[in-house]
């Protein structure tokens, strides 16, 4: 299991800011998110903690996906 490792926060030339999650993490299966998909999140800083939920409601945590 690899849901901790080292990431990066980052500066881009444009002023944008980037988050980066290193690949044994992403594809750990036990990532909320699916790593071949692009979702909206919404960042929230809670005292010490970086929470990043789903904007959409439909984006099911990975390994429980609906039938389609």
């Amino acid at each position: 299991m690899a849901l901790e490792g080292k990431g990066r926060l980052g500066l881009r030339k444009d002023e944008k800011r980037f988050l980066y999650l290193p690949k044994s993490v992403v594809e750990d299966s036990a990532f909320p998110f699916d790593p071949r998909s692009s979702v909206e999140v919404k960042v929230r800083i809670d005292r010490e903690r970086i929470l990043i939920p789903p904007l959409n409601k439909t984006q099911t945590p990975r390994g429980r996906r609906q039938p389609a």
